[in-house]
């Protein structure tokens, strides 16, 4: 496998039709080629509007087996480009039983794998419950042309326990597909601080376990269904390397291409400077397992 790897992650609005956003999605796709980019990542649920801010079941319509419509069309992308892929998917995998799931495309056009969203929020806005299953293959790296990747998914992002484990099981990349963003009723002061708490936890995740994070995000206002209300995407996606140092990145309203070179070595090089794997106190963190310790 290479030594080093070109990546790149598209930040893009989403709120236009299926076909219109996986063109520009698939555009993007075909600019990172003619970088000769190895991998791009794309925001989460990039082919829509996103549909969790209500409860409506006319949009289970929206869902999709896996393979099926999506998958086939990024599956010859990535052959075509000889490029690897990762997308998010509002995945129909029997009636009333739907997930969110990223789809890891190989350079040869294969499914690699996929990640099936682990944790699900339900906040005002955000009402992922509704829709989706919890993930049940777990917290495990997905093998492919250029390495392991570890693939999560937006809310995953917060927590320490998911990236670690997909750090103990070889992932040599962890790659955050996201639509997250502000409500535009929050004060300025408070926006800011969720914002840097964002770039701030995942930033930490490389830095605990000595890789590199690539964290794609989506940007623009999507107004909620029946409302005056809505989600301003705060874009701000980047790429961190294994001491969370920021290679690249964007604000907060830019349509961008993200790229950068990622050595393995580097990552390899810091472990061992800093060794948080070896020093882990395994045999005291039996209680990492209990919901609350009372």
């Amino acid at each position: 496998m290479k030594s080093t790897l070109t990546v790149s992650a598209v930040q893009q609005p989403c709120d236009e039709d299926r076909q219109t956003n996986l063109d520009f999605s698939i555009a993007k796709i075909h600019e990172a080629a003619a970088n000769n980019a190895d991998l791009v990542v794309l925001p989460e649920l990039h082919l829509g509007p996103y549909f969790c801010q209500s409860e409506d079941y006319n949009n289970y319509n929206l869902a999709q087996p896996i393979p099926g419509p999506t998958t086939e069309i990024l599956s010859g992308v990535a052959k075509e480009l000889g490029i690897v892929i990762v997308s998010t998917i509002f995945e129909k995998r029997a009636p009333g039983l739907y997930h969110n799931t990223a789809v890891v495309f190989d350079k040869d056009g294969s499914i690699a794998g996929k990640y099936r969203k682990m944790h699900i929020p339900d906040d005002p806005g955000f009402y992922e419950k509704y829709y989706f299953t919890p993930g049940d293959l777990g917290f495990k790296p997905i093998e492919t042309s250029i390495g392991k990747l570890g693939v999560l998914v937006c809310w995953d992002q917060w927590y320490p326990e998911a990236a670690r484990l997909m750090a103990l099981a070889g992932a040599e990349l962890l790659i955050y597909p996201t639509a997250i963003g502000w409500d535009p009723e929050d004060s300025p002061e408070e926006q800011q601080r969720q914002l840097d708490a964002w770039i701030t936890i995942q930033r930490s995740h490389a830095v605990a376990n000595g890789i590199p994070v690539i964290s794609c995000n989506r940007i623009g206002f999507e107004l909620a269904p029946n409302s005056t209300t809505g989600i301003n995407f705060w874009g701000n996606s980047f790429i961190a390397g294994p001491q969370g140092d920021i290679i690249t990145s964007a604000n907060d309203s830019e349509t961008k291409l993200l790229s950068c070179t990622i050595d393995k070595a580097r990552a390899e090089r810091v472990r061992q400077v800093w060794p948080f794997l070896r020093d882990r106190r395994i045999d005291e963190y039996g209680d990492l397992t209990r919901r609350f310790i009372d």
